[in-house]
């Protein structure tokens, strides 16, 4: 484990021809011409606030995971990477955002089950059946959008009201929603060949040219969530809780520590230990992902190396 001093918090580059530097949760992202280079800081965030400690290796992790799928999804749906000069960057064409996040359950987790779990039977306008316990399949993947939020939380909305308010057309929808299916599905046999199952994601589509393409991260740690597949049937025939490999184990830390995001509540400072324990999870999920070896990059520098690596790309174009 290298000093924990050596994650990348944050970056303040000043690259030739960049137009426009927006601050996201986890990335940085600059425009430069028509491309967007994105930078997967190790910041990381649980209940829509950034945490103080950056966690090694993560962003290294984030975007090779989102690299890796995004070059095994692309006969599914045209994505915006162009290419991924450092082990922290992609680079791609910068696209319109839609305003929603297409999130996809296939197992009742997380935000849903806290939802069903205070008596909801419907989310986003999707039924949710009677009799299900937490981490029980759903009859079939139910999509849940989210309105992407500038800030705070980004809030549940229903395919009517997307529809309804013209945040995107009918025809656009039913293109996210088609997309949105397949890739979850290839997501899920990708995940069965290494022994996961994948719970849930979201994806994240934008347009140019009148073309949908998908932008962002997918089927990463941040985005997804995962169960150990071995022991699945067992655990849930127990009553237990299914071992995940996810961030929801962070999220976990902050609620016995106090914290779940709400107003008034001080958000806890992870000792180092704990910040070790969540690199070696973020190594141990690529690996478990992919079924390929992490190659730890050189962290001695790493700020100088991510802004060297970039400037080179965009000087070869």
């Amino acid at each position: 484990m290298p000093s924990l001093a050596n994650a990348l918090m944050e970056t303040r580059f000043n690259l030739p021809g960049q137009t426009h530097f927006y601050r996201g949760k986890v990335r940085d992202v600059y425009t430069v011409d028509d491309l967007l280079v994105m930078v997967a800081s190790d910041r990381i965030s649980a209940f829509d606030h950034v945490l103080p400690r950056a966690i090694p290796y993560k962003g290294q992790v984030l975007n090779q995971v989102a690299t890796y799928f995004l070059e095994a999804t692309a006969d599914i749906a045209p994505n915006w990477m162009a290419a991924a000069p450092d082990p922290n960057v992609t680079v791609g064409i910068a696209c319109e955002p839609f305003k929603v996040e297409m999130v996809i359950r296939g197992y009742l987790a997380g935000h849903a089950w806290r939802e069903y779990r205070a008596g909801k039977r419907e989310l986003c306008g999707v039924p949710m059946p009677d009799g299900m316990r937490e981490s029980d399949p759903f009859p079939a993947p139910i999509i849940t959008p989210a309105t992407k939020a500038e800030e705070g939380h980004d809030e549940d909305i229903s395919r009517e009201d997307i529809l309804q308010q013209g945040i995107v057309s009918p025809e656009d929808y039913e293109q996210l929603e088609a997309y949105t299916r397949a890739l979850f599905q290839r997501g899920t046999e990708m995940a069965a060949e290494q022994g996961l199952i994948l719970v849930d994601t979201k994806y994240e589509f934008g347009k140019r040219d009148g073309k949908i393409y998908l932008i962002d991260e997918i089927h990463t740690p941040d985005s997804s969530r995962y169960f150990y597949a071995e022991g699945y049937e067992e655990r849930q025939a127990r009553g237990e809780r299914q071992k995940q490999l996810s961030k929801e184990f962070v999220r976990e830390w902050l609620m016995e520590h106090g914290f779940q995001g709400l107003e008034g509540q001080m958000m806890p400072v992870m000792p180092d230990a704990f910040v070790e324990r969540v690199s070696e999870r973020y190594i141990e999920l690529y690996e478990r992902l992919t079924g390929q070896a992490f190659q730890r990059a050189d962290t001695a520098q790493i700020e100088n190396r991510v802004q060297q690596n970039i400037e080179r790309y965009l000087s070869s174009q």
